[in-house]
């Protein structure tokens, strides 16, 4: 009766204590859709849809800030109507909002790097960055080639590469050491055939472009600023390229087959062949390397390919033909 007492008076004397007990967020993987014109968010661990966001016509590319909590989308358009829009997304309250791009068209490519949005606008032959902080572009360059679409940079974005899929060539930017903005070199280096998807190898030597209409891949020696090698990946519509992070592999979608090409980085040859669903898209490999996301546009689900066995290892419907991806790791 005592201790009951004492317990009693404890607790009306100080209250009780609530103790909150912090839960990490899961890895998750982010999709956009563009049929649906929509963001949504997948935990990674359950590869269950935990959130939801609106965004402009034809999002097609999307990236994440550093810290996790904005995504930003490119809103392509859709058919004769080119869109002129960024989304911004705070991925805490799901909300959405648009920078208006005014007279340039058809955002495409993105790369969130050292604090700024890195984009193509392919109606305009040019690349810009828009900077989050002062909400504006404060940095556009032409390219003076047709159709450019996708880019890549560096790691200290002192280069960005960009393929230009109507000229058939691929475009390097590099900023001297020491100098500001205005101070690009530009070479243009022609490659094959609708030049799409490309990626820089993991040490930064090579840049490897995926031809979207002859089936092949170029690959350029940077430090030449030439294409090395040419080598032919069998693919009827390659979209997108992707290297594994230590470099072994990488990975082709191929579009017109609906399959995923995986190639030997080292022998520039065909390792597997997989089957994964129609009009494959999208390519995104987390930084462990243990899977690949894949984008089967056409059948509205993203397939989940283990890349140690390179076997297919589950899918996650997502919506209306999902296509660009982004991650953001667990805490």
């Amino acid at each position: 009766m005592r201790i009951a007492a004492a317990i009693a008076a404890a607790v009306a004397l100080f209250g009780f204590a609530r103790v909150e007990v912090a839960t990490a967020a899961p890895p998750r993987l982010i999709v956009l859709n563009k049929n649906d014109n929509s963001l949504v968010v997948v935990d990674a661990s359950t590869r269950q849809i935990i959130g939801r966001a609106p965004t402009g016509r034809g999002p097609h590319e999307v990236e994440v800030s550093d810290d996790g909590k904005l995504a930003f989308v490119s809103n392509y358009g859709v058919g004769n109507e080119p869109g002129n829009t960024l989304s911004v997304i705070d991925l805490q309250s799901m909300t959405e909002r648009k920078v208006d791009l005014g007279p340039i068209h058809r955002p495409h490519g993105l790369q969130f790097i050292g604090g700024k949005l890195y984009f193509t606008a392919e109606a305009n032959k040019l690349i810009g960055a828009y900077n989050p902080e002062t909400d504006r572009v404060d940095w556009l360059m032409g390219t003076g080639q047709d159709g450019t679409h996708m880019l890549a940079l560096n790691k200290d974005a002192s280069a960005i590469f960009t393929t230009n899929m109507g000229s058939n060539s691929v475009g390097v930017f590099e900023r001297p050491e020491g100098a500001g903005d205005f101070a690009w070199i530009h070479a243009v280096v022609p490659v094959g055939e609708g030049p799409e998807g490309l990626d820089l190898s993991p040490d930064g030597k090579e840049l490897w472009v995926a031809h979207s209409r002859d089936g092949h891949v170029s690959i350029i020696d940077l430090a030449s600023r030439k294409v090395a090698q040419v080598f032919d990946a069998k693919t009827r519509r390659s979209n997108r390229l992707k290297f594994a992070p230590d470099g072994k592999m990488a990975l082709i979608s191929d579009m017109g087959a609906g399959e995923l090409v995986v190639i030997d980085a080292a022998s520039r040859t065909e390792k597997k062949r997989l089957p994964l669903g129609r009009a494959l898209a999208g390519i995104l490999i987390p930084p462990d390397g243990s899977v690949a996301y894949v984008a089967a546009a056409g059948e509205n689900f993203v397939s989940i390919v283990d890349l140690k066995t390179l076997e297919p290892a589950g899918r996650v419907e997502t919506g209306g033909g999902p296509d660009g991806m982004a991650w953001i790791a667990g805490e």
